[in-house]
């Protein structure tokens, strides 16, 4: 009797040491297969991660230094969206436009300098050398002074480092005018005085 049991507990002794044994097999097995991730695809996924989340918001004054209106930037597959809202503005069509100094001095906007021309081309949508990269389409502003509007810039990019990126060396900026841009003048549509600004900044 006390043989079998004996017996008995050898084994169960070796089943116990099977089944860890197996375990840990297992285990290392799937260690192996999870490769660890390089430094190029960390790279990747941090770039793609920035991408999706770059969103940037822009405020814009008018020529006394208040807040008129404001813009927000987000990073897409193909350019930049801009959703624009404002208020207290002149009602009727204006030119919108990225300009290529991220500065904004009252009263006149001057400092703001031209349009944006990373690839030097001509103004304007309807000239055969344009347009410019910081060349939007034109906004309306509502009776009531109001105006949202969604513009697409497909020229350009928040991605630094970028020749086109909106955050070139002493920045960018975004300039509401006081008339409407024909598309095609030089070198800025006739669209008139500058009346909002705002810098576009990180």
């Amino acid at each position: 009797m006390k043989q079998w049991v004996y017996y008995l507990l050898i084994i169960s002794l070796i089943t116990v040491l099977a089944a860890c044994g197996t375990d840990e097999q297992e285990n290392q097995d799937g260690l192996e297969e999870q490769e660890p991730d390089t430094a190029e695809d960390m790279e990747e996924d941090d770039n793609a991660n920035a991408t999706e989340e770059e969103e940037v918001l822009v405020s814009l004054i008018d020529t006394e230094g208040n807040m008129v209106a404001t813009a927000t930037l987000v990073e897409e597959d193909s350019g930049v969206t801009i959703n624009l809202e404002g208020e207290n503005l002149p009602p009727g069509t204006h030119g919108f436009h990225i300009h290529e100094e991220g500065a904004c001095e009252e009263p006149d906007f001057e400092s703001a300098g031209g349009h944006y021309n990373p690839t030097d081309a001509n103004h304007g949508f309807d000239d055969p050398d344009g347009p410019h990269a910081g060349d939007l389409p034109n906004i309306e502003v509502s009776e009531d002074g109001t105006v949202t509007e969604e513009v697409k810039a497909d020229m350009v990019t928040l991605v630094k480092d970028e020749d086109n990126s909106l955050y070139k060396d002493g920045g960018t900026a975004l300039v509401i005018h006081s008339e409407a841009d024909d598309y095609s003048s030089q070198p800025a549509g006739e669209a008139g005085e500058r009346i909002a600004c705002g810098v576009i900044s990180e």
